[in-house]
């Protein structure tokens, strides 16, 4: 029997939750600069899916890969880590 692999999570805050089901969640992580070694904030968006309209602007959620839900989502947010005040 198989198992299956393991799926990528990544900690992020909510920008947006005007869509119906549907969150954009920014993501943040520090680059170094190859030349100056200087650390770069680089930031990505994903749209994730939120089963229960659960989640507010601010909140810091912990979202999960999984297969591709539409045409541009294909995260699954798995647990509200931090609500926002």
């Amino acid at each position: 029997m198989k198992t299956r692999g393991t799926r990528r999570q990544v900690v992020g805050t909510i920008v947006s939750n005007k869509m119906d089901k549907t969150v954009l969640v920014v993501t943040e992580r520090l680059v170094k600069h190859p030349m100056y070694k200087k650390y770069i904030r680089r930031k990505n968006k994903y749209m994730a899916h939120d089963n229960e309209n659960a989640c507010g602007i601010g909140d810091k959620v912990l979202i999960t890969e999984s297969r591709p839900i539409s045409k541009t989502k294909r995260w699954r947010v798995s647990k509200i880590v931090e609500k926002a005040i």
